[in-house]
């Protein structure tokens, strides 16, 4: 018998516009810097980008996440100023073509979040918890928009060092429950917990992470999950990032199945087939 996704019971109040989760959503990724670990350089151009975008929403992206500073290991931190240059008027330019998609913007900074929001932002895609910069949380507040929490190490130099020795999933929780009520006793409501893929984890841990998830965040918020060309899948079998789509869908499967709500992906036309098939 074919397993089906069990419908879930949230919502997200973007900007005054409800969006039913029902079902999961899937976040198209679309990365305006030079130097992303599997698609660096190859969006950096404006115009290319809305291209991409374009393209990520005729596959059935619901959601287009722009970034603008590459988190990968090793990458070279840049500037508020340098990421609000990179973004441009690409935030306000897929709003103005496709009012219907949302968009999130993948960033740390305040000052971020205080300009993409100004351009149309519906989503603060944030990975540090709040903990790179002292003035992001309180953007985030002020803009009134949902916000994706995830659990990450206390800084930036330190983010991808793998420290913790204890259970996975009771750390990933311990965590969530002393940051999610900050944020609500911040005013931020509208809060998703993204359990951090790739930042400080083993390929055990993670493994673990997918095998654990209907434990994770104790199902308060809904969850993003982002496993898309991250190493613990392609490393161990000696291939490359773009090298490893049917293995990531095999995963895809199992974490829609667990209950997952947004999925982060850069195949969208085979994540959103695969997600057809089980609804």
């Amino acid at each position: 018998m074919q397993e089906r996704i069990q419908p879930s019971y949230f919502t997200l109040n973007c900007g005054g516009k409800i969006v039913d989760l029902s079902y999961p959503k899937i976040m198209g990724i679309l990365n305006v810097t030079p130097d992303s670990f599997s698609d660096g350089g190859q969006f950096f151009n404006p115009l290319n980008a809305l291209r991409h975008a374009e393209k990520l929403i005729e596959e059935g992206a619901d959601i287009i996440d722009v970034g603008a500073q590459s988190t990968r290991p090793n990458a070279k931190k840049i500037s508020a100023k340098q990421e609000i240059e990179r973004l441009g008027s690409i935030v306000g330019e897929i709003k103005k073509n496709f009012p219907h998609v949302l968009i999130s913007v993948d960033t740390f900074y305040g000052d971020v979040v205080r300009y993409a929001a100004d351009e149309g932002m519906d989503i603060v895609n944030d990975i540090s918890g709040g903990q790179f910069d002292e003035d992001l949380l309180q953007a985030v507040a002020t803009s009134k928009l949902p916000y994706v929490l995830m659990h990450v190490n206390s800084s930036y130099e330190s983010m991808h060092e793998k420290r913790i020795k204890e259970d996975i999933v009771i750390e990933i929780n311990r965590y969530f429950t002393q940051k999610a009520q900050f944020l609500l006793d911040l005013g931020i409501h509208d809060i998703i917990l993204d359990p951090g893929f790739g930042f400080g984890k083993t390929f055990e841990q993670q493994y673990e992470m997918i095998d654990r998830l209907e434990q994770i965040g104790f199902q308060k918020f809904p969850s993003l999950i982002g496993i898309s060309r991250k190493s613990f899948i392609y490393k161990p079998l000696g291939k490359l990032p773009n090298e490893v789509q049917a293995e990531t869908q095999a995963l895809h499967r199992k974490i829609f199945l667990k209950g997952a709500n947004i999925l982060r992906v850069h195949d969208v036309r085979e994540t959103k087939k695969l997600l057809e098939s089980l609804v």
